[in-house]
């Protein structure tokens, strides 16, 4: 090989060498600006409401501030509840995956039914699960205090998809399945505030501090 041809073709591995140096950069550059965008936020709503969560859809966060869109969920018993059962109460509607989210989804499922200020005849909180209840039944059986907690049934995820939920921050299916979050309802079946938790951390106090403030 003669002196110019070793020459291009160092060039030629130099300039790609180059172009993968910058292909990373930007990579990192998009990623960065990206879980950037996804922090948690709070954006106050026309209607008085708020949600949290900068990555919620439009779609989701429309919801905040009007009555709760009809849907149909069954319990385990197979009784069917509509939204207009959800009035009367202050209700926390949580929205996960279920079965496939151990511990984070088992863990906060498990705290509402033991915890009693979410079991009153002022405050409830219903459990939203993207499984069937036959299915459920084999996280009970590992996690026998999930059976304290109140849960529907969204098989199949329709009502969670109709809704927006499965394009949050915290879904780790994104477009398949919920991840972790959380709709509060006042006495009145509007949806005052919206939280969606990629930590997926018990948030048991800060809903209740909420509720508070919302019935104000």
């Amino acid at each position: 090989m003669n002196r110019k041809n070793k020459n291009d073709k160092t060039s030629i591995i130099s300039v790609a060498i180059i172009l993968f140096a910058v292909a990373v950069l930007v990579y990192f550059l998009f990623k960065t600006s990206l879980d950037t965008s996804n922090k948690t936020a709070t954006v106050n709503n026309s209607a008085g409401g708020s949600l949290q969560g900068a990555s919620i859809s439009k779609q989701l966060s429309s919801l905040v501030g009007n009555p709760m869109p009809d849907i149909q969920l069954a319990d385990k018993d197979g009784k069917v509840y509509k939204t207009p059962d959800f009035k009367g109460k202050n209700t926390v509607l949580f929205f996960s995956e279920g079965l496939m989210c151990y511990p984070a989804c088992w863990d906060q499922i498990a705290s509402f039914g033991e915890d009693e200020r979410f079991n009153t005849d002022q405050i409830q909180a219903i459990s939203i699960l993207a499984d069937s209840a036959e299915d459920w039944q084999k996280a009970i059986a590992e996690m026998p205090k999930l059976a304290k907690a109140r849960t529907l049934f969204d098989e199949n995820a329709a009502t969670s998809r109709r809704l927006g939920m499965l394009t949050t921050a915290s879904s780790m299916h994104r477009g398949m399945l919920p991840g972790h979050t959380y709709v509060l309802l006042n006495k009145d079946g509007i949806v005052n505030y919206i939280f969606d938790d990629p930590n997926m951390a018990i948030a048991n106090d800060m809903l209740l501090r909420k509720i508070e403030e919302l019935n104000k």
